[in-house]
């Protein structure tokens, strides 16, 4: 006869009467294996939700380096830019200010050089030097608007009539005559230097704070910004013929005016055009009215001056007013 065992469980009545629940052990066995089984399907599961959080945050923490990777490229790719845009503007510079002295690009070399040895603390004399031989691998912000007050300083000196007999000369066989639409004289007294409005100029050419976005994001300002009041008259600087009057991004409404020889004006901002695309202006003939359209904070003229499609500081060429024009005409 098989033999059967039993787990027995016994209880006492509060008479003293005993009872049994007889359980047979194979019961026991099959509770046992189902309970090692649950307990190692509980660990398992929460091993795989802990890999699970792991691998989340893991992957959380690399999508976070990853936009701010993208972020830091993207401030690098604007750095760049703004670099860019400041040494080609300063080269336009440079050229303007040789050719008016006459100068080729070797004796440009030559002079910064002299220079440089007279006067080796001068960030915009080494500046100079670099760019004239071509080297920009230690050019920074400080060389940078050194450099801009030192070539301003010549170009006022020469546009003063001291160097008149240098270039009457030496231009007429200086190869940098190509190179520079402003580096003949006739062409620098009839170019943009008219103010298009008149007012405190609120934001200068250089790098600056975004007016906009502002938190210390910053940008590369390539005009400047004269305040005056809504609807004021805004004036071409120069004659030429209207390239553009539209809609543009971020200046608004905009106007941008061909004078020739790579010269190009731009006005920004405007509440209205009072010219079309293709139309012949002449110098001080309202072409629209001052406003605040397009990315801005408040009413001006954002005023660019163009040489080959690089913006050079307008600054030097605000030299006549309205008042100026209306002396002369008299």
């Amino acid at each position: 006869m098989k033999k059967r065992f039993y787990i027995v469980f016994v209880s006492r009545d509060e008479d003293g009467t005993l009872n049994k629940l007889p359980v047979p052990l194979h019961y026991a066995y099959m509770f046992v294996a189902a309970a090692v089984i649950g307990l190692f399907t509980i660990t398992g599961m929460a091993g795989s939700y802990s890999r699970m959080l792991l691998k989340t945050a893991r992957f959380n923490q690399m999508r976070q380096e990853q936009n701010s990777l993208r972020k830091d490229y993207a401030n690098l790719e604007k750095v760049t830019h703004e670099k860019d845009v400041q040494v080609a503007s300063l080269g336009s510079l440079a050229s303007e200010v040789s050719a008016l002295y006459g100068l080729t690009v070797n004796k440009l070399t030559t002079t910064t050089k002299g220079l440089q040895k007279n006067a080796p603390k001068s960030a915009g004399v080494q500046a100079t030097a670099q760019l004239a031989s071509g080297s920009t691998a230690t050019f920074t912000e400080e060389n940078y608007y050194k450099s801009v007050e030192d070539f301003y300083a010549l170009r006022s000196t020469a546009m003063n009539g001291s160097a008149s007999r240098v270039i009457s000369s030496t231009f007429s066989t200086s190869p940098l005559r190509s190179l520079d639409p402003l580096s003949d004289l006739s062409l620098v007294s009839s170019g943009p230097s008219l103010w298009p409005v008149m007012g405190p100029i609120s934001s200068p050419f250089g790098q600056r704070e975004d007016p906009v976005l502002g938190a210390g994001e910053g940008e590369f300002h390539k005009g400047v910004d004269i305040s005056a009041p809504q609807g004021t008259p805004i004036h071409a600087a120069a004659d030429g013929v209207v390239d553009t009057a539209a809609f543009g991004n971020g200046y608004g409404r905009e106007v941008l005016i061909d004078h020739g020889n790579g010269i190009k004006t731009l006005y920004g901002h405007m509440s209205g055009f009072a010219v079309v695309s293709g139309q012949q202006v002449t110098r001080g003939q309202v072409i629209g009215f001052v406003g605040s359209s397009g990315r801005t904070t408040g009413y001006h003229c954002h005023y660019e001056v163009r040489i080959r499609n690089t913006p050079v500081n307008p600054h030097k060429y605000l030299r006549s007013t309205m008042a100026d024009v209306a002396t002369i005409a008299h």
